[in-house]
Order: C-alpha cells, then sequence, then structure tokens
C-alpha cells in the first residue's frame, strides 16, 4: 500500500521504520519541506537532517501539537499551514521551542482538539473552527450566513487590527485560546454519489429538501434550516461512510475538506454555496503563551504570520492545481480523477440564498446568538463589525491579492 502520490512511492512500513528511528515529528517536517516526488533515500536523509538540526541542543519548552487528521500527505492537498509554522517556530527560535507535531487523530480530532487543549493534554492544536464550536462556542462568531462575500474578505479579516479586537481577544477571555492563523475557504453542499448522473446544480431550489451532514457550529445549523437543507450532525471521521451509505445526501463543508480527507470518491458534485466559513485554523493554548519569555512569544507570533502568508498563497494554487475546484477544471486534479464536478452558483441563485438565510435580511433567526455572542466580546455588534470588516475589499478581488498586515499591531 502506498502512502500517497506526495510521498511517491513509499510504503507505510517504510514509513513507520523512518519515524521510529527519528521521530513523527522530524520526518514529517522533512517530508512537507520536500517538493514534487519524494524517495525513500531522499526522506530519510531528510528526515536525519531534520532530527540533528532540532535535537542539537536542549530545549527550553516542548510542545505538543494536536493536529487532528493531518499528515504530510494531506497538508498537500489542504495548505493548513501546520508543518510550516513548526518548522519555522523551531528555527527562529533557534530550538529554544521543540514542536511535537501529532496528527492522523493519535492524540485528538476535529471534534475534541480545543478541549484537550483548554486541558493541557497538548498545547497547540489545529481543527476547523466550526468542528471546535462545540468546546469554544465563541468561534460562532465566523459563522453568520454571507458575512463574507468570498476568500479574499476573509483573509483581509485575519490579517486585520479589527480580527483582534473581534475574534481574537474574546475568545482568548473566554477559552483561554490564541488563535494563530487559518486557512480559508467558504461552505458549500458536497453531493454524494446519488447525483452523479443528475445535472450539475445551477440552481438553489435544487438543493432545497436534501439532507445534510453539519459541523458543531450552531450558527451553521441556522443557515441551513432556513436553506431547507435539513442539518444532521455526523461527526467529521464518520462522514465519508454516511455519504458512502447514502445515509445523507450531502456534506457541508469546503472543497479542499473533501480532497484531504479522501472523500473525493463518495462526491459527485461540490456546490459553492459559499454560505457561511470553513476555516481550518491553528490555535494554542493562551496559558502555555502567557508562560512564555517575551522573545518567544514574539517568536510564536512571526512563526503564525509566516504560516498565514504561506497559507494564503499555497491553498489557492492547490485548489486549483490539487484539488481541481476550477472551471475549467485541471487534468490530474484529484476532483478530475474521481468525477467530482465543482458546481458554481450564478451570483442571482447566491443572492437568493443571503435574501433567505443572512442576518441582514433575515434577523430575527440570528438573534438570541447574535446577542450572545455579542454579550461575551463585551457588547460590541459581532455580525455588523465583521460584515463591515469583510467589505473593505472589492467582492471579487483574488485571495491571492490580499495584502498581509500583523494583526497584533494597530498600525
Amino acid at each position: 500500500m502506498k502512502v500517497s502520490n506526495a510521498l511517491g512511492a513509499i510504503s507505510r512500513r517504510d514509513l513507520f521504520k523512518l519515524t521510529g528511528q527519528f521521530g513523527i515529528s522530524s520526518t514529517l517536517m522533512a517530508a512537507g519541506g520536500l517538493g514534487g516526488a519524494i524517495s525513500l533515500s531522499s526522506l530519510a536523509q531528510a528526515a536525519e537532517s531534520t532530527y540533528e538540526k532540532r535535537f542539537s541542543k536542549p530545549a527550553k519548552h516542548t510542545l505538543k501539537f494536536g493536529a487532528s487528521g493531518f499528515n504530510a500527505r494531506n497538508l498537500l492537498i489542504e495548505r493548513a499551514g501546520c508543518l510550516e509554522f513548526a518548522r519555522d517556530l523551531e528555527e527562529r527560535t533557534e530550538g529554544e521551542i521543540r514542536v511535537e507535531f501529532i496528527g492522523d487523530n493519535q492524540i485528538c480530532g476535529q471534534l475534541n482538539c480545543v478541549e484537550k487543549t483548554q486541558l493541557g493534554i497538548v498545547d497547540i492544536y489545529a481543527a476547523s473552527t466550526q468542528n471546535s464550536a462545540g468546546g469554544a462556542p465563541y468561534l460562532n462568531v465566523l459563522d453568520y450566513a454571507f458575512m463574507f462575500p468570498g476568500r479574499a474578505s476573509q483573509y483581509y479579516f485575519l490579517y486585520s487590527p479589527e480580527s483582534q479586537r473581534i475574534l481574537r481577544d474574546p475568545l482568548e477571555k473566554r477559552h483561554g485560546l490564541k488563535f494563530l492563523f487559518s486557512h480559508c475557504e467558504l461552505r458549500g453542499i458536497q453531493l454524494g454519489l446519488k447525483y452523479e448522473k443528475e445535472p450539475t446544480v445551477t440552481k438553489l431550489e435544487e438543493l432545497f429538501g436534501t439532507k445534510n451532514r453539519v459541523t458543531g457550529t450552531q450558527l451553521g445549523r441556522i443557515a441551513m434550516q432556513l436553506l431547507n437543507l435539513n442539518p444532521v450532525p455526523i461527526a467529521w471521521e464518520e462522514t465519508l461512510d454516511g455519504l458512502k451509505q447514502g445515509l445523507i445526501d450531502g456534506a457541508e463543508t469546503w472543497a479542499s475538506a473533501v480532497a484531504y480527507a479522501n472523500m473525493s470518491p463518495v462526491v459527485s458534485q461540490s456546490v459553492d454555496l459559499k454560505f457561511f466559513c470553513g476555516t481550518e485554523h491553528t490555535s494554542m493554548s493562551a496559558k502555555v503563551f502567557d508562560a512564555m519569555d517575551a522573545h518567544l512569544q514574539d517568536a510564536i507570533m512571526e512563526s503564525a504570520y509566516l504560516a498565514q502568508v504561506h497559507v494564503q498563497a499555497a491553498n489557492e494554487a492547490a485548489l486549483v492545481k490539487t484539488v481541481g475546484f476550477s472551471d475549467p477544471q485541471l487534468p490530474d486534479t484529484l476532483f478530475v480523477e474521481n468525477n467530482v464536478r465543482p458546481a458554481f452558483l450564478p451570483e442571482d441563485q447566491i443572492k437568493m440564498a443571503e435574501e433567505m438565510c443572512s442576518p441582514e435580511f433575515n434577523p430575527e433567526p440570528w438573534a438570541a446568538w447574535r446577542e450572545r455572542l455579542n454579550n461575551w466580546a463585551g457588547g460590541i455588534d459581532t455580525y455588523t463589525d465583521i460584515h463591515r470588516v469583510a467589505r473593505e475589499v472589492p467582492a471579487d478581488m483574488k485571495p491571492e491579492n490580499v495584502e498581509p498586515r500583523r494583526w497584533w499591531r494597530s498600525s
């Protein structure tokens, strides 16, 4: 059995042998740093070099990074920036901080990485904000329907100092989490194989009445109910089986999540509804961060900034060149190989969905959660503030053209 196209012809047995010799973190960081086809000998050399560099002196702090289901293979599909952050932080601190990267759901999964960070079992975690909202309900603040017109507005908000006031500070104060960086996509409906022979979806009404998996986000469920999408709570790890067995018609998630989680074989259409955030973020324990020396805190923030810049460029490229989420699609992409058709809805259909379910046009269903989130944030109007910042860039701006900024600085 081969590990993946990204790791070439390396068997699982050989990979396990390398991780046993050099450790999981050194092997994965080495794999993530190699480009093109990776051979066993090149990976072994890189893993040895990485290991020797990382352990050349004792670390002052060793941080456990619970990366849910991520590994060196699927982080080349959905570019969430986890390994880039870990590598850069170790280099930037010259080994004072060592990061123990634990992915493949070995220490925590999408639904409980947040809680294990809050409990001190891991120090850093990566998972979607939507799945993490069960343990950190303030993360729902990102999930008002149609608050972000596109991926550019998502990146713009995360780079903005306003994100410190509206998102990061309340999250840290209420849940003890320091939001570091995130990938950005917008969620749509990923239809299962029963839609394989159906025409590509072009109208919103074609989705009405379908039964779809929903994440841990409370606000996402509100949007789905208003759009007659029948949300069914199913754990991320069980979604593939649910689609395969036809227990659900589709799943609300984003394109690269389908690709990285090997769901492409059971998805026929990726409908770009864009109705709320898909943000695979990395956060760390605020308690652990606060215990660091000032120069190490600065290093963590700079490495988070580097990771955010990397993600912004790399995931935009991967969506087209690796996933196949484009029209026309490029050959040899995961969606093309598995006959997944992207369905990009016309603007009038997106507008219809927005008018049906967004707080701007249909405020009442959101009122209770909006008041709750506003109170947690100290009385600000969370939806209005994020909605305003998200529209400071043109709706059709290319995401890769958003100017990076160090969000923790006010100027």
